[in-house]
């Protein structure tokens, strides 16, 4: 693949060359190298970003901004930063490849190079050169446990307003569940699995089968249309990134889709990804209509939590999100950052109203008063 690269100068004896590599090649074995020594989470790994920035970015006009941190002796990358430049209006905000799909942030580099990359002031300025144009630099969902990317942009950390969770898995599986769920939730949930027993052959099994997995997903897009208001699932767009995410990383290992049946007919579906004896749960669904009594989410996310165990994971992962249902299962919540730096004076101004959202109200109440069009500010 052509990579187009445009470098900035650092100095003459420079450890690092900084590029812009738009048309990074995430799949490429240099990449697979770097993630797999890198502390990154499995919203970097090479599947879901090729797919990201080829299924999503390009058809949703976002335009791809891949940093590429190289050691000059020899070129081998020792960090990426995949980012995206968008507008929102007339502020152009620079983030994290998020688009609404991933629920963590990382730079994808080993943490003794990364500390040596911020301890730089010149590799952090061409890093930040290299972002421009821009108003405002925003990067959400920054994990207790990434490395500190205010220093590399020169910003601030803020907390953000949800949490994730997460819990420990291990064996034996009696212990875990009496230790997590507890004797009250337990009971409930083999009562309930009695009943369901009682309605035809249940099933529970995570899919290899391509055909299998498709229909699961249909299934699972269906019983989500009316419970989740904007669920990105009913987009064709964002249904045909998950769905090539869950095919190809079946076949991989990366990820796992999950089937909870009836006689032969999904009733409820629950699908992640695996990284490093983790499991992510990213989305479910279930038929909460022919089985509302039966508590069908949780006997799913009981046997997901089995399988986690038998295979040898170490966590499970909720990922972000402050339901209830988590912390039934023992997980434990985490904090979620927000990093921002702002380039010129209206990033400033978007910056302070995405933080003040009475800020954002009066400033909205005031343009409409006056009957303009303004812009409207950058949304938390």
């Amino acid at each position: 693949m052509t990579i187009d690269r445009h470098v900035t100068p650092v100095g003459r004896q420079a450890v690092f060359d900084i590029l812009l590599e738009n048309s990074f090649d995430f799949l490429s074995p240099e990449y697979s190298d770097l993630f797999g020594r890198a502390g990154a989470t499995p919203f970097q790994h090479p599947l879901w970003l090729a797919g990201l920035y080829l299924n999503l970015a390009s058809r949703l006009g976002v335009e791809p901004m891949v940093i590429a941190v190289r050691w000059r002796e020899d070129q081998r990358l020792a960090m990426i930063l995949p980012l995206v430049r968008r507008r929102h209006g007339a502020i152009r905000v620079v983030e994290f490849a998020d688009l609404g799909v991933s629920d963590y942030a990382a730079p994808v580099c080993e943490d003794a190079v990364f500390a040596q990359i911020v301890a730089d002031p010149k590799v952090c300025k061409a890093i930040r050169t290299q972002l421009k144009p821009y108003d405002l630099l925003r990067i959400k969902k920054v994990g207790d446990r990434a490395p500190p990317l205010e220093k590399l942009f020169g910003g601030d950390r803020a907390p953000m307003d949800v949490s994730a969770h997460a819990v420990s898995l291990y064996e034996p599986i009696g212990q875990w569940q009496a230790d997590n769920l507890g004797s009250s939730f337990e009971k409930e949930l083999q009562k309930k699995r009695r009943q369901l027993n009682r309605v035809g052959e249940v099933r529970f099994e995570c899919l290899q089968d391509a055909a299998q997995i498709a229909d699961t997903f249909r299934a699972m897009q269906e019983y989500r249309n009316e419970r989740f208001e904007g669920d990105l699932l009913q987009n064709p767009l964002y249904y045909g990134f998950y769905l090539d995410v869950a095919l190809k990383g079946a076949a991989s290992g990366f990820s796992r889709t999950y089937r909870l049946s009836v006689d032969g007919q999904a009733i409820g579906a629950i699908w992640g990804l695996c990284h490093r004896r983790q499991f992510l749960v990213l989305m479910g669904g279930f038929d909460l209509v022919t089985y509302k009594s039966q508590s069908i989410g949780a006997l799913a996310f009981e046997d997901v939590a089995k399988d986690c165990i038998a295979r040898q994971d170490l966590i499970l992962d909720f990922t972000i999100g402050d339901e209830s249902y988590k912390r039934r299962f023992g997980a434990q919540p985490s904090g979620l950052w927000m990093i921002s730096a702002a380039a010129t004076p209206p990033g400033k101004v978007a910056a302070l109203l995405a933080k003040a959202p009475w800020a954002m109200k009066v400033a909205r109440d005031f343009v409409n008063r006056q009957g303009g069009g303004a812009t409207q500010p950058v949304g938390a």
